[in-house]
């Protein structure tokens, strides 16, 4: 059995990953995710902020046998189209457990979830609560923030929410039409690293709670978004840091009024569950004066890799050859595309040994990648993806 020394990964994740490829035949590349440890991360988060309800964000790992652990586990729908809500009802979670959580919803997309029994939608705009009015009559609506921060390592811009003061008109404009406006919801980002990263919207909401009192709507709910990081090369900060940090800035700002609190992890639950086995297509220089060699993977930008655009999340590499000598290299996918580069202004120091045919295992891979991967770019397959419960076996 390989271990992890060195590693910041979970050596009991990556054991029992390990031990399937060992006695099964993988063809790859493939995503194996390890279910016992989406529990034991649940079990994690619920424990360091014990007053949120969790919404998982589907949108990071959609593979049924996940959403089929979380409902089991008692955890609620964070869903972003008409597929998700579909995926969740038949993998067990009923319509109250599941939040329509994108602002930007088509009329049918409302439609359908509004059939579908879905009562809780975010918004930031008044033209969206219009629809929701007409659509989902009486349905419960929160409005997103706008988010300046740019210090996650994946920041959303300006794509999404509103100003406070904007926020104030949806909200009052959704209860003139009928709608419940249960309160406010924002996003600091994906995969932030510092627990102090919700202290300034926490401030914000409750600035604009007090306008929404004023107007008679008392904040009932407040969604504090995703943005739970997840260990890659480096080990991110430990989860109860975050709770603790959140937890004294509610304390601060509603004290005894505290709305019902809401929580959208994805990659803190599945990130480090996943391992990609990928097998090197070759090895090459662009010339002979090259120190750096070109590794190609059968996976790519366009086949799990989608994160890496930026070169933000760095995961971490296993090989046949760890422990042998290592030089620096650009890894790259295996598409026809020039853009099809993972790594090149942070090059990596892999064995020199390394070869086309053998493998290579990137570790903390759970999350936006077969969610993220394209369907058959230049005739590639989609990444294929196995839940392991049993070491022994897929789910």
């Amino acid at each position: 059995m390989k271990t992890l020394e060195g590693s910041i990964h979970n050596q009991q994740t990556y054991q029992r990953l390990v031990h399937y490829l060992s006695t099964n035949e993988v063809p790859t590349p493939c995503l194996l995710i390890d279910v016992q440890t989406v529990r034991e991360r649940f079990a994690a988060l619920r424990s360091a902020l014990p007053d949120a309800e969790i919404f998982y964000a589907v949108k990071a790992n959609p593979q049924p046998e996940v959403v089929r652990v979380l409902v089991e586990l008692g955890a609620s729908f964070d869903v972003a189209s008409p597929g998700e809500i579909q995926l969740c009802l038949e993998q067990g979670a009923t319509p109250d457990r599941i939040s329509y959580g994108n602002t930007l919803k088509k009329r049918s997309d409302i439609a359908f979830a509004h059939e579908a029994g879905v009562r809780l939608f975010a918004t930031d705009s008044t033209v969206d609560v219009a629809n929701i009015a007409e659509l989902a009559p009486g349905a419960s609506v929160f409005c997103r923030l706008l988010v300046s921060s740019t210090s996650a390592t994946q920041p959303f811009g300006r794509k999404f929410g509103c100003s406070g003061d904007m926020a104030v008109d949806v909200l009052t404009t959704a209860k003139r039409l009928g709608l419940d406006p249960v309160g406010l919801s924002f996003h600091v980002g994906s995969q932030h690293l510092s627990p102090e990263a919700w202290q300034e919207q926490i401030e914000e909401s409750a600035r604009v709670a007090a306008k929404l009192a004023a107007e008679d709507i008392p904040l009932r709910l407040l969604n504090l978004g995703g943005g739970f990081p997840a260990s890659y090369q480096e080990k991110s900060p430990e989860i109860g840091m975050f709770g603790t940090a959140i937890g004294r800035c509610l304390d601060t700002h509603f004290g005894q009024a505290m709305p019902r609190l809401l929580i959208e992890p994805g990659r803190a639950l599945v990130a480090e569950a996943g391992l990609l086995r990928t097998e090197v297509v070759n090895v090459s220089r662009r010339t002979y004066e090259d120190d750096v060699r070109w590794v190609y993977l059968d996976a790519g930008r366009y086949n799990g890799f989608a994160e890496c655009e930026g070169e933000g999340i760095r995961y971490e590499l296993r090989t046949e050859h760890d422990g042998k000598p290592v030089g620096p290299v650009v890894l790259a996918g295996p598409t026809c595309d020039g853009d099809d580069v993972m790594y090149q202004k942070h090059p990596y120091q892999l064995p020199v040994d390394l070869a086309a045919g053998d493998r290579v295992d990137v570790l903390g891979f759970g999350a936006y990648s077969t969610s993220f991967a394209s369907v058959f770019f230049n005739g590639f397959a989609p990444l294929t993806a196995l839940c392991i419960d049993d070491p022994g076996r897929a789910c």
